[in-house]
């Protein structure tokens, strides 16, 4: 009888054994999964890592092939602009020697004092060259409007360069303009006229707002509406002879 108690013992306690070691198993084995699974995950990280490190490397050896040629481009760049600005400057002050307009890049070079010709009334005037003024403008004197055949008119005058005698033109009124000088707080409205312009080698024809310039030096400003898209300006430059095709300039002369 007791060896049979104690059998039943025994393969009761083995029973227990043999449960309490498949209970720890089924509870081992999801943490075993987890862990295959981040050892899954660092391994693609290190691939990642191993591949990224190979590119970088790839990269630092292009870019120190390419530094050798980047620094002789460098190089290059840096003394192509000192050898146009070289050539600019000695072309220049030629120019300037010889009294004659000089050209740069299809562009007339000026200097911030032009002589320039006017037609009407087909005389030289020394000129401002103001390239922060939008529009050219002339000293107009005793300014009168009117109409002819129903088409506005203007009739002003001007001051002779040489003799100070004046000189008054009668030009189609084109329109207006508001300009507001410095410390008045409302714009002026001044009458803008057509006239011909000879500068060095420019000749067009642009407009010019009338006012009473005998307050400057210059009585013709010229302003951008004729020097953009053909001339630079050089302050350093000396004004040239105007040209023209009217020979009543050179007798004013």
């Amino acid at each position: 009888m007791k060896t049979i108690a104690l059998f039943f013992t025994e393969t009761t306690g083995k029973c227990a054994i043999l449960t309490l070691a498949c209970l720890m198993l089924s509870a081992c084995s999801p943490q075993a999964d987890t862990l295959s699974e981040r050892e899954a995950r660092i391994s693609a990280r290190e691939s990642e890592l191993v591949t990224l490190f190979a590119e970088l490397v790839e990269l630092k050896k292009s870019l120190e092939k390419d530094q050798p040629e980047q620094r002789s481009t460098r190089a290059k760049d840096a003394n192509a602009p000192a050898a146009d600005i070289c050539a600019c400057e000695n072309t220049g002050a030629e120019g300037s020697s010889k009294g004659s307009a000089t050209k740069l890049d299809s562009k007339t070079i000026l200097g911030a004092i032009e002589n320039v010709h006017l037609d009407p009334p087909g005389l030289e005037f020394s000129a401002r060259i103001d390239t922060g003024a939008q529009t050219s403008s002339l000293n107009a004197l005793n300014i009168v409007e009117f109409e002819r055949d129903g088409k506005p008119f203007v009739k002003f005058n001007l001051t002779h360069p040489q003799s100070g005698e004046k000189i008054e033109l009668t030009r189609r009124l084109r329109g207006y303009v508001r300009v507001k000088e410095f410390g008045d707080r409302e714009a002026l409205r001044r009458p803008v006229v057509r006239m011909r312009v000879v500068l060095a080698d420019i000749d067009e024809q642009i407009n010019f707002t009338l006012e009473n310039r005998s307050r400057f030096k210059y009585q013709v400003l010229i302003g951008r509406n004729l020097l953009q898209d053909l001339a630079v300006v050089d302050v350093s430059k000396k004004p040239a002879p105007a040209k023209s095709d009217n020979p009543a300039t050179a007798a004013v002369k």
